[in-house]
């Protein structure tokens, strides 16, 4: 792949496409960090943001998967559930949390959906020293990312509890896992004393969104996550770090994704 630096691919005619789908997306690190990795692996592929909200999502979905030279989708807020529709196959990652971050084409113009949203956080919690496992994790959001991040704590052998504004949201998830995982995940109607507290909505994405949950609330030594990656400072972890609480940033959720997308996408063998 020719390049005008580490960062600028130069597209030509042989290009493979990816696109990460969102509403909004001015938010999304993806580009940043996709772009450069094909780059260093020789990759002739580019991944560009695109805007589709919910009413419009179909349409936009179904017109990527017809372009031929398109070979994957990363999938960021609020479509990660929606996305699973549109696969033909699915991991078990995204089946258990009933949504996905990564579709691939595969054989006969088919595509496969998996989720690597938990596994990338489980990842990031252990390389900043924050191992999960025996520690009781209180969840806020069961939605697409959460649902993830959920499966990956309990299989990491972390006790949960989740809590959504939603109620019928979180029962649905308690149930779905509580099958899997007996007697380690429970739901609640608002945030609880844990050892590591999540923010896995995305309340923190504009300046004037409220906080998911007061830190306030919370006991000495805390861990306050958030998945949101931009602003990296997010005002839930202002107000943790104001606290004394250690606090640990959405990014590395992220970050730990590229191994995965990697192989994945069969990037080193494109």
């Amino acid at each position: 792949m020719n390049t005008t630096d580490a960062n600028r691919p130069e597209i030509t005619g042989t290009t493979r496409l990816f696109a990460v789908l969102g509403d909004p997306v001015a938010q999304v690190q993806a580009p940043t960090m996709l772009n450069p990795l094909f780059a260093r692996l020789g990759t002739d592929a580019v991944l560009v943001p695109v805007h589709a909200t919910p009413e419009r999502l179909a349409d936009v979905v179904r017109g990527l998967q017809r372009i031929e030279n398109l070979d994957g989708l990363l999938v960021t807020v609020p479509h990660k559930a929606a996305l699973l529709s549109f696969a033909d196959e699915i991991a078990p990652a995204a089946e258990l949390s009933g949504s996905t971050n990564a579709l691939r084409r595969i054989d006969g113009g088919r595509w496969e959906a998996a989720n690597f949203d938990g596994e990338g956080f489980v990842r990031g919690l252990r390389a900043a020293g924050h191992d999960p496992a025996g520690r009781h994790v209180c969840l806020a959001g069961a939605g697409g990312a959460g649902c993830s991040i959920a499966v990956a704590l309990l299989a990491a052998g972390a006790e949960l509890t989740v809590w959504d504004r939603d109620t019928e949201r979180v029962r649905t998830l308690v149930d779905r896992l509580g099958a899997r995982w007996p007697g380690r995940v429970t739901g609640t109607t608002a945030p609880v004393a844990a050892d590591i507290a999540v923010n896995a909505t995305p309340m923190g994405l504009r300046p004037d969104d409220p906080l998911p949950f007061d830190p306030a609330g919370l006991r000495a030594g805390t861990v306050v996550a958030d998945i949101v990656m931009k602003p990296r400072r997010t005002a839930l972890l202002k107000a943790a770090e104001e606290r004394g609480l250690p606090v640990h940033y959405g990014a590395p959720m992220l970050a730990e994704q590229l191994a995965l997308y990697r192989e994945f996408f069969r990037l080193d063998r494109a």
